[in-house]
């Protein structure tokens, strides 16, 4: 059996969605595990359970800050990653997308650490291709409401490969298309959380335009394995990969989906498009099933009940700390 080689492994953006699931795999795996977070979407509360653990460690920092710790490996998903939170103040947001590469790689060539910068689906914007593959450019308006995240991080996977060119670093780059499941911000305005939170109150679900256009959902479990498998894999993909399940869904379908799962009995509620939202987002995941030999697995009802499982315990507690509270 391989023994172990115990990593010390920093995760910005630790206590978010997706990197408090990451900070609890790699705990697992017995590493030591420095989470950082400056709590402006992330919470404490999704990383409570690990705290009595030797092996994991909280810091309070903002990457848009230097920081001066000794660690073999760096992912970087410092970001708010909803339109609701990036766009609320779009000028940090591409701060922190920006300048938090920088400081991030900074460390990395400083202590020669492998780094994994967290990317997005957004950086292909309004895409003319379908399913959209790595070799595309993208079709991104930079100047509308949503470009301080779609192009901080296109400039963030620029300084990347820059820092790889010029100083040699091993940096590998994770295109991340929509993923859900439990510890997702309640009120992030994604589709998945919108819907359940919206389903589970008796509100009608919300859906922009006449709810044909397109998504993919990946279950947070699926992307979390894909993370991990492109940060080890033994030979450093020259290009970015897209991390995300390539099944389609229309938001009208997710939606129905969504209200027959939770046994709501909520109403549909159509409202206008938002400005430049895609039409369609679909990875093509070809070369992470090559180099990586991972792809998704979990279906999506399998997915959307255990999210709708841990919002109804949400709720409820919430609830019960408001009673208790009177």
């Amino acid at each position: 059996m391989k023994e172990l080689i115990r990593k010390r492994i920093l995760v910005t953006g630790g206590a978010g969605f997706l990197g408090s699931h990451l900070c609890e795999r790699l705990v697992a795996q017995g590493h030591d595990v420095l989470c950082v977070d400056n709590f402006y979407t992330g919470t404490k509360r999704n990383v409570a359970h690990l705290l009595d653990h030797a092996n994991f460690e909280l810091m309070r920092h903002d990457v848009t800050f230097p920081l001066y710790v000794e660690v073999d490996e760096i992912y970087n998903l410092a970001c708010p990653a909803s339109p609701i939170h990036y766009q609320y103040d779009p000028v940090q947001t591409t701060k922190t997308s920006v300048h938090g590469a920088i400081n991030m790689l900074g460390l990395a060539k400083r202590v020669r650490a492998k780094l994994l910068q967290a990317s997005t689906s957004e950086v292909y914007g309004d895409a003319r291709q379908h399913p959209q593959t790595e070799d595309y450019w993208g079709h991104v308006n930079p100047i509308g409401p949503r470009s301080c995240y779609d192009e901080g991080k296109r400039c963030a996977e620029t300084l990347c490969m820059d820092y790889k060119r010029q100083h040699g670093l091993d940096i590998r780059i994770a295109r991340i298309f929509n993923t859900y499941g439990p510890r997702m911000h309640p009120q992030d305005g994604r589709v998945v959380s919108n819907f359940v939170m919206q389903a589970l109150t008796g509100e009608a679900l919300t859906v922009y335009g006449d709810g044909s256009q397109t998504r993919c959902f990946c279950y947070v479990d699926d992307l979390i394995d894909g993370l991990i498998r492109l940060m080890n894999a033994s030979t450093p993909p020259e290009a970015p990969v897209n991390l995300g399940n390539p099944h389609e869904i229309s938001m009208l379908d997710t939606a129905r989906r969504v209200i027959a799962l939770s046994g709501s009995g909520s109403d549909i509620a159509f409202k206008p498009l938002p400005v430049d939202d895609p039409w369609h987002r679909c990875p093509s995941i070809e070369r992470a099933r090559t180099l990586l030999q991972w792809e998704p697995h979990t279906s999506l009802d399998v997915g959307l009940e255990a999210t709708i499982a841990w919002f109804r315990r949400l709720i409820e507690s919430t609830r019960e700390r408001a009673a208790m509270a009177y």
